[in-house]
């Protein structure tokens, strides 16, 4: 047996076509949405991730402003920059490039973003209306990985789906959206006892746990749906995943690649909600 890809870059591609449109019709009633990108310090990988970004919303037509800091830069300053972007009518979205310099806290930072333009999904609020069920921004890639497990048409009510890996940006939101899909879930991290009982089980496998190679073949269900969300670089320059491809896409019936599976939808799922808190905002001016 051998996996079906489960191809993210075409995906991405088809939904960001749509993106176009919506962006287009938009501007056409007077708004044109806008993403505000804050890059604070040297980090290479963060700039190859915010690079990446501002080329989606150019092809897509949404406005990006790229806020670019010295890492030497005070945490009241991050947070003042953050308080004129949230007073901006012209800024629908605002990201912070994370990991922020050491000497700055992550959390007060996510939480002074405007919960409206919180396009990260990482807002307190966010996490929180994503429990109930009301999530309004998503957490970008656990909404990809959404939109690409509905691209396969399997039905996930009812199927054992697994999570490895609990972070708060992917693993926790990512267990929830199964849930709410009617899947039964399972959370594995790094205190979890043979890992392989767990995944072996698995109807859905969703991995990111920021290992490469860490599931292998065996440890995988014949026909399981297999989502890698890991992304590794090794010694000798290749990225890899945190699923051992050869092998595990031997016995999946679906799989994603790495790269061209998750990180394209991540960065689509982001100018989509940059689009919905635009068409909110506007929806709320027209109805004043």
């Amino acid at each position: 047996m051998s996996a079906r890809l489960i191809d993210g870059k075409a995906l991405a591609q088809q939904l960001r076509q749509d993106l176009r449109n919506r962006v287009t019709s938009l501007a056409a009633r007077g708004t044109r949405a806008g993403l505000a990108v804050v890059l604070v310090g040297d980090d290479p990988a963060s700039r190859v991730y915010v690079a990446n970004k501002i080329r989606a919303c150019d092809e897509c037509g949404v406005q990006s402003r790229r806020h670019e800091l010295p890492a030497s830069t005070s945490e009241a300053e991050v947070l003042a920059l953050v308080a004129r972007l949230n007073a901006d009518p012209q800024v629908h979205g605002i990201l912070v490039q994370l990991p922020l310099p050491r000497h700055i806290d992550v959390r007060r930072v996510v939480e002074s973003i405007d919960v409206a333009k919180d396009v990260d999904g990482f807002h307190l609020y966010n996490v929180g209306a994503l429990v109930v069920g009301q999530a309004i921004l998503p957490p970008c890639t656990p909404h990809g990985v959404r939109r690409l497990l509905e691209s396969t048409g399997v039905a996930l009510a009812g199927r054992n789906a697994v999570v490895v890996g609990a972070s708060n940006i992917v693993g926790k939101p990512m267990a929830m959206m199964l849930l709410q899909q009617e899947a039964t879930v399972s959370i594995c991290h790094a205190r979890t006892r043979d890992l392989a009982q767990y995944t072996i089980l698995a109807d859905v496998l969703v991995v990111a746990a920021g290992c490469p190679g860490l599931i292998t073949g065996p440890m995988v269900k014949q026909g399981a749906i297999v989502v890698d969300v890991g992304i590794n670089r090794l010694p000798d320059g290749r990225l890899v995943g945190d699923v051992d491809f050869d092998s595990v896409s031997r016995r999946a019936a679906w799989i994603t690649p790495v790269p061209g599976g998750v990180g394209p939808m991540t960065v689509t799922m982001l100018i989509e909600n940059t689009l919905h808190a635009a068409e909110r905002c506007a929806e709320s001016v027209a109805a004043v």
